[in-house]
């Protein structure tokens, strides 16, 4: 039994089910989501940034706050900070946590609204066509190796379902607008954890 819900085994509950949910994952459903065009394939997965309120992670366990900010259940009055985004409709499919626990948000066969303005290769409106990751940090701190861990078992998970994924940080498909996953992302440690080939990897691997 995992969060209430029963697997017959491991194997079940560590993998992504048909109709796009990881039963390993912590499910916080938002209602920040709709349906795909029906002809965008799935091949890109957006790595992010968050942290609510900005740096409090380093200090004491925030984790809460992202997950109420992706249910649309931010108290604006609980930090002078939520009061300019309380009201955002946003959500993406996975959030690593300080701790390595993953929280799924929205299924991989739906939309979640995480890429904003965006384009990959020409292609616009990156929410069409990808998955989004966040991970729980401000941009300035290091990753923890718990969520390198996690991310690397994610990965390994989406793969199962997809082996044409390709990877981009959220900066590099709105460079003016986004600086995130940033530049203390290992990307080499990422392409060497999951054994990516460099093409999957198009905007390289050198940290920014």
């Amino acid at each position: 039994m995992y969060e209430d819900r029963f697997y017959c085994s491991s194997a079940h509950r560590d993998a992504i089910d048909s109709k796009g949910w990881l039963g390993s994952a912590a499910w916080r459903v938002s209602p920040n989501f709709d349906a795909r065009p029906s002809e965008a394939a799935t091949d890109l997965v957006v790595l992010h940034h968050i942290s609510l309120p900005p740096g409090q992670f380093k200090t004491q366990n925030s984790t809460q706050y992202i997950v109420d900010f992706f249910q649309n259940q931010l108290d604006p009055q609980a930090h002078p900070y939520f009061a300019d985004i309380a009201e955002r409709q946003v959500s993406s499919h996975f959030l690593i946590a300080r701790s390595g626990r993953v929280i799924q948000f929205v299924s991989t066969q739906n939309r979640a609204w995480h890429a904003g303005e965006s384009e990959f290769e020409g292609r616009a409106r990156c929410n069409d066509f990808s998955i989004g990751i966040e991970l729980e940090g401000d941009g300035d701190t290091f990753f923890e190796e718990t969520q390198y861990q996690a991310l690397q078992q994610l990965i390994t998970q989406l793969h199962s379902q997809n082996p044409h994924f390709r990877f981009a940080g959220h900066s590099d498909i709105a460079p003016e607008r986004k600086t995130d996953p940033g530049a203390q992302f290992d990307w080499a440690r990422f392409q060497k954890d999951n054994r990516l080939p460099l093409d999957k990897l198009p905007f390289g691997l050198d940290s920014r």
